[in-house]
């Protein structure tokens, strides 16, 4: 006589399971972190130590009923202070002004690349020039950046004496290499 045992198995195993929970709260969590708030906090506090080291300096000549009155006077005033200038920077967009600049240096950096890649290989040479060209005749570039990417072209020219053979050619090269 025939038995038949069913034994249900998960079909994830349960390790994998915690770790995408574990990989969901960590997208969630930086989903929701806004990228200036640990700046604005850290700027609050270095303000807030500053306001201390002054305020201590100032009182510490200070007879024992002033200094609490003194201190007092300014914790509020500190607190106003931070109140009034946390709203201030998220407002005027110091977090966007810096990824500006990030952006603008990153895109000098590609810019460089592409330039260095245009003076190594002539066919990109050759399509910056036309592009170029393209768009002097629309007049959206200048005089001056045609003359700067011809002069790039020239001085690349040069430094590349020997000629980029056509796809015919270095065809015929690899296939007559393979049997000598």
């Amino acid at each position: 006589m025939t038995s038949f045992v069913h034994v249900d198995q998960p079909t994830v195993h349960p390790g994998v399971r915690r770790a995408e929970v574990l990989f969901g709260q960590i997208q969630a969590a930086r989903a929701g972190a806004n990228g200036a708030r640990p700046l604005i906090a850290l700027l609050i506090v270095a303000i807030a130590a500053a306001v201390l080291v002054v305020t201590d300096s100032l009182v510490s000549n200070w007879s024992e009923g002033g200094l609490l009155a003194a201190w007092t006077l300014f914790c509020v005033a500190a607190i106003a202070l931070f109140a009034v200038f946390a709203s201030s920077v998220s407002k005027t967009g110091l977090a966007a002004s810096w990824r500006a600049a990030a952006q603008r240096r990153a895109s000098a950096r590609a810019d460089a690349r592409f330039l260095e890649t245009a003076q190594n290989d002539p066919r990109v040479m050759q399509e910056l020039q036309a592009a170029v060209w393209r768009q002097q005749s629309e007049g959206t570039v200048s005089a001056a950046e045609v003359a700067k990417v011809d002069a790039l072209a020239r001085m690349s020219n040069r430094s590349q004496e020997v000629r980029m053979p056509t796809l015919y050619e270095a065809m015929r090269r690899m296939n007559s290499s393979r049997y000598y």
